[in-house]
Order: structure tokens, then sequence, then C-alpha cells
């Protein structure tokens, strides 16, 4: 039985395609789109946009002698990056060392 099923998919071309014939574009739907990874970015884009909104007043900031005064957002938004940079590079280093 399974052997006549793949013999009628390859005459009518759609083997291999899981049952699709070709040049025929897929339709995706919406659970196909809303993967679990894809909705953990979205809800932290829209946490992130709240705090952005949220914390929009200016704060005052020593870095060593000079004073900077700059949104709350925006200095926590530099020490992530800052963090991110950080950790990217001991990670290189580890593996560098490794070699």
């Amino acid at each position: 039985m399974r052997g006549e099923r793949e013999r009628v998919k390859a005459m009518s071309g759609t083997a291999g395609t899981g049952g699709t014939p070709p040049g025929t574009a897929q339709r995706w739907t919406v659970r196909d789109m809303l993967t679990p990874g894809r909705v953990v970015v979205l809800v932290l884009a829209i946490l992130a946009l709240i705090f952005i909104f949220e914390n929009t007043h200016d704060v005052r900031i020593r870095v060593l002698i000079p004073v900077v005064t700059m949104p709350l957002w925006g200095a926590l938004l530099i020490t992530f990056v800052v963090g991110i940079l950080c950790g990217l590079y001991a990670g290189y280093a580890r593996r560098r060392r490794r070699r």
C-alpha cells in the first residue's frame, strides 16, 4: 500500500514535496508563523517598549569626571550593550585560549 502512494506521488509530480505540486507556493498559517520563540521575542519587545515609555525622565550620571544627563532608558540601554559586548569578548577569549 505504501509503495502505491509513492508511485502515485511520483506520477503526479508531488514526490518529496509533501503533496504540494512543483511551482505551487506553500501557504503559511498564523500557527506556522507563531512559534514559541517568536512569541517570546514579541512579548519581550512589547515589555521593552513599555519600559522605555515609562522611564523617559532624565537622570544625572557621573562617569569618572563629567556629569552626563540623559534619559534613564538610554543609560540602561548603554549598560546592557556594554554588558553584551563584554560577554561576547569573554566567550571569544575563552575559545581562542583553548586552541
